[in-house]
């Protein structure tokens, strides 16, 4: 397995990428909250400070990075290296930016062009504008952002397949808890299932940003779907169950993400209708796996748009296409909903590149009115390999009452 033991952000490295990616600069500017990517990039979002006023951070792709901060926070970056510019008002704003840009042609910002990736989009168009009147053309960091935000090291790597492995014994302790408790003759719901989850999360040391997703029959069909303590359905014999639970470990502190989703029917015997949409599915999620494997063997280049294709294509052909509703997949990091390409060509066409050492669901589903499958599960792209942690995949429904 090769994956880097250490992806430390520093200067050097960005211009390496910036060189890589062939760009002048990586232009950084924050104004009221309005890019956490900055602020983790620069490792400055527990330093402390509190930022009311514009500022812009230049790393060029050769020599010493530039501030451009207001007189009454001048120290707010100093945490970071480089010469800085301290303006008052808003024309000496105007004045100093050229300067701080001098030498670049060409810049990424977090800016996606027609908003097509909106998870990247940042800076507003007016401040786009002021960079471009300066004479300087504005390119997507689309791809640095997933190199410093996406990308894992063999520690994160390791606690994400701890994490996955975990999910999966919880989604068969979790069958065999509905099984055991309907064959004593007592009743169970989804709340009470996803209660049971939640402990075991508690109990394995995992944490998670949200409950995870118990869904009966029609509930299923309901993609985001997810019952409370005051609304819940009841899970019978002859009922079809989906499980979607995602957590991570609470230590170490860059502990990464796993996501999977599995289905089953509580019987001993699963009808062919459920058999029939299941096996679409899984036709959906092995062409996009089938694609991510072939593309990192040849060494070739993968955009997210290409592998949701690749899923929602089988679908499709299989008669079930207006019923996959939502992306094929997305990235997975520190946070389960992470900062890398999303496989997707639906709800936004992510031509992000599938890069190396980052990770990425794949979960296509097809949603009736009576039920709805899905089958999810965590790829991580490693330097000439792809991990599916957990491994097999499911590859039938599970007949809960024959566990």
């Amino acid at each position: 397995m090769k994956v880097e033991t250490e992806l430390k952000l520093d200067i050097a490295a960005i211009q390496k990428a910036l060189k890589q990616e062939n760009l002048d600069g990586w232009l950084f500017y924050y104004f009221h909250a309005n890019d956490d990517l900055a602020l983790r990039i620069l490792k400055l979002h527990d330093d402390g400070h509190f930022f009311s006023r514009r500022w812009f951070y230049l790393i060029p792709k050769e020599g010493s990075p530039k501030k451009l901060v207001h007189r009454i926070e001048d120290n707010s970056l100093d945490s970071l290296p480089g010469e800085k510019h301290v303006y008052v008002g808003w024309r000496q704003l105007e004045e100093l930016l050229p300067k701080v840009l001098d030498g670049c042609k060409k810049v990424g910002m977090q800016y996606s062009p027609g908003n097509a990736v909106p998870y990247i989009s940042r800076v507003d168009a007016g401040t786009i504008e002021m960079v471009r009147a300066c004479g300087v053309e504005v390119a997507s960091a689309a791809d640095l952002v997933s190199r410093f935000e996406a990308t894992w090291t063999k520690k994160q790597l390791e606690t994400h397949i701890e994490a996955c492995t975990n999910l999966k014994n919880i989604v068969f302790e979790s069958f065999k808890k509905i099984k055991d408790t309907l064959s004593a003759g007592k009743t169970i719901n989804e709340y009470e299932v996803q209660e049971f989850i939640w402990q075991r999360f508690q109990q394995l040391g995992m944490t998670a940003n949200s409950r995870p997703i118990v869904a009966v029959n029609a509930h299923s069909g309901q993609p985001h779907y997810q019952p409370n303590e005051n609304s819940f359905a009841p899970i019978k014999e002859g009922d079809f169950v989906l499980i979607d639970l995602w957590a991570k470990l609470k230590e170490p502190h860059d502990a990464v993400y796993a996501d999977i989703t599995w289905t089953g029917f509580v019987g001993t015997a699963v009808p062919e209708k459920y058999t029939k949409i299941f096996n679409v599915v899984k036709g959906g999620l092995d062409a996009a796996l089938n694609l991510v494997k072939e593309r990192v063997k040849a060494d070739k280049t993968l955009y997210g748009w290409e592998v949701d294709d690749a899923a929602r294509n089988s679908i499709t052909a299989s008669g079930y296409g207006d019923d996959f509703v939502h992306r094929t997949g997305h990235s997975i990091g520190l946070e389960v909903h992470a900062n890398g390409a999303n496989m997707d060509n639906l709800e936004t066409k992510d031509k992000r590149r599938v890069l190396p050492n980052t990770c990425f669901s794949i979960e296509p589903g097809v949603y009736l009115k009576e039920f709805g499958v899905r089958s999810e599960i965590d790829v991580f792209v490693g330097e000439g390999e792809v991990i599916v942690a957990a491994d097999p995949i499911q590859d039938k429904v599970i007949a809960i009452m024959s566990l």
